[in-house]
């Protein structure tokens, strides 16, 4: 009885589909010996001949590729500048008009306003 799949890491599993395919194995056979070996649940059958077409075409690497689209975060320098720009020339100014101003989500904006500008509202104003 094979352990459940948390034991088991992906690279593993991916190292063990790039020997058997560089052994000439066929990848329905390199499946049926995932399954056998580690459980049905280690790796579908759709991502061993993904894995097998990625190492036909010249892929060495077991790790997944970055992935594209939007950072993780957009507190960076460059958003906390102008965030703090935007607050010193209007100190009466609501942190929705800042995201909407700065195409930013509001929670970002209120994170770089409190947290890395140390900037609270008093009055209705923005003091640092």
């Amino acid at each position: 009885m094979a352990p459940p799949i948390a034991e088991w890491s992906k690279l593993e599993i991916r190292a063990v589909v790039r020997f058997l395919f560089a052994k000439g194995t066929k990848c329905s056979v390199i499946y049926r010996e995932i399954v056998e070996n580690y459980g049905e649940h280690a790796m579908s059958m759709t991502q061993v001949y993904h894995w097998c077409s990625w190492f036909k075409d010249g892929r060495t690497s077991l790790q997944d590729e970055p992935m594209s689209g939007r950072p993780n975060t957009a507190n960076n320098d460059w958003n906390t500048a102008r965030v703090d720009e935007i607050i010193k020339v209007d100190r009466r100014v609501k942190l929705k008009e800042i995201s909407l101003k700065l195409d930013l989500p509001k929670t970002n904006v209120y994170e770089i306003a409190h947290d890395k500008l140390s900037y609270r509202k008093v009055s209705a104003r923005w003091v640092p």
